[in-house]
């Protein structure tokens, strides 16, 4: 038998699961601010309540308070399934024979599927509290339109979901889930906004981008009463909301006297990545500690690796505030991968500018590759993960492989954001032979960037 000192799965009690989140501005250099695309001044918090909860404006635009107490009712519905696990990958270091320990913090034991309902309740219950009657969003994969169609659902919200066009198409059951939980799922670009007419109109047979579907649900939000707007990554309460996961890990690292040396996350707008590096990044911002960060992004949507860091709008339609981020411009459309949730022109605000000043790391890798480690991780750890976690699993292998090369022995965390049961699309062409790669040409994302 396999010896392991360490136990496969290390769980927290309720008792020890975060009773606050940590707001990871608090220890950074005050960030650009959101600008308002017509006046280019600083966004007010006027203007952002036109468009989001007054609870989430509240954090977003929260740069002091470290910590943020997580209401008693968030916390309450966050037991149905956290605290959530942190694995020892113990046969999957067996099968690459590398002297690493590799761990992976395990966000897909929810229905959504991932990492997302952390934020999505979070933001249903500032909506309910506020008296607000209903919500859109958008969705690439599709799983953040299932956490928030739940969390919905539990506060008697209405949902209006824009699924990128052509994960609606690759994803059809994720569609069927969030009708089950009572939202009205819409392709986008679509025919029932004025923006999504104008996109479709420039680029007719569009599969869609999340860019194109935030810009229609804003313009649905913004036009109907009593509505407001919730979004799945990119803006800063919802790192804030997701730095539960880091939060979990650490405290399940500490109670085993481990200390990783490097954290890979996945990066499509920044949510995941941010909340499961947020606890250590603060360490390595006070001068406490050292880690090695590392986000990982797709080929084709390379906004930190081959994007520019500017003020650019959060949406394809140019109707969101501007924000200062690694982007590939606005205008810009990903290729139709399989990766649907990290199909984002842009990245979030706290990621771009630790990024820009060194803090961490960023690679690009191509999705034959990612799924070769997503296969791999299935046939020796038991779970079929998302496309998008996939890209983390795809880097804490090539370190691990580094480590059996190297004879260095080091601890590696990543972050798995989500199972991949819906995704079986994917995996068809893959196992067929007709997953092929894409990575746009310069002259492509010049393009798109001159746009900006």
């Amino acid at each position: 038998m396999l010896k392991q000192p360490i136990p496969t799965k290390i769980y927290l009690s309720e008792d020890e699961m975060p009773k606050a989140w940590y707001n990871l501005r608090a220890d950074m250099d005050p960030l650009p601010p959101l600008l308002n695309p017509e006046t280019r001044k600083p966004c007010t918090k006027e203007e952002l309540e036109a468009i989001f909860c007054k609870g989430c404006v509240e954090q977003e635009l929260n740069e002091t308070d470290r910590y943020i107490a997580i209401p008693d009712e968030v916390r309450e519905f966050y037991k149905m399934y956290r605290p959530s696990p942190l694995v020892r990958a113990y046969w999957l270091e067996k099968a690459l024979g590398t002297p690493a320990e590799i761990y992976y913090k395990h966000e897909g034991n929810n229905t959504s599927g991932s990492h997302k309902l952390n934020s999505a309740v979070a933001q249903a219950y500032y909506a309910k509290q506020e008296g607000i009657k209903s919500l859109t969003t958008e969705t690439g994969a599709g799983q953040w339109g299932t956490a928030l169609s739940m969390a919905s659902a539990f506060y008697g919200l209405d949902l209006t979901v824009y699924m990128v066009k052509v994960s609606a198409e690759q994803k059809p059951f994720r569609r069927e889930v969030m009708r089950t939980y009572g939202a009205n799922v819409i392709p986008s670009p679509s025919e029932t906004t004025e923006v999504g007419r104008k996109i479709l109109e420039k680029h007719p047979g569009t599969g869609g981008s999340l860019g194109c579907a935030i810009s229609e649900a804003v313009e649905k939000a913004t036009s109907t009463e009593n509505c407001r707007y919730g979004l799945g990554s990119v803006l800063n309460h919802v790192l804030l909301h997701q730095s539960v996961i880091g939060l979990e890990s650490k405290v399940a690292l500490e109670k085993y006297g481990v200390k990783p040396d490097i954290i890979i996350g996945c990066a499509g707008g920044g949510s995941n990545l941010g909340g499961l590096i947020a606890p250590f990044m603060g360490e390595k911002l006070r001068g406490e500690a050292d880690y090695r960060f590392i986000a990982v992004e797709p080929e084709t949507c390379p906004s930190l690796t081959r994007g520019k860091y500017v003020y650019d709008f959060g949406d394809t339609g140019k109707i969101t505030p501007l924000m200062k981020m690694y982007t590939l411009g606005h205008d810009y459309i990903p290729a139709l991968t399989h990766a649907g949730g990290l199909r984002y022109h842009g990245m979030n605000t706290v990621i771009s500018a630790l990024y820009d000043k060194g803090y961490m790391e960023a690679t690009s890798v191509s999705q034959t590759k990612v799924f070769e480690a997503a296969t791999l991780f299935a046939k020796t750890e038991g779970i079929l993960p998302a496309p998008e976690s996939s890209h983390a699993i795809r880097v804490a292998i090539d370190e691990a492989l580094k480590c059996k090369e190297s004879g260095e022995k080091k601890v590696i965390l990543f972050g798995l954001t989500g199972t991949g049961y819906f995704d079986l699309f994917a995996y068809k062409r893959f196992n067929d032979g007709e997953m092929v790669d894409y990575a746009p040409s310069d002259e492509e994302i010049e393009n798109a960037l001159a746009k900006l």
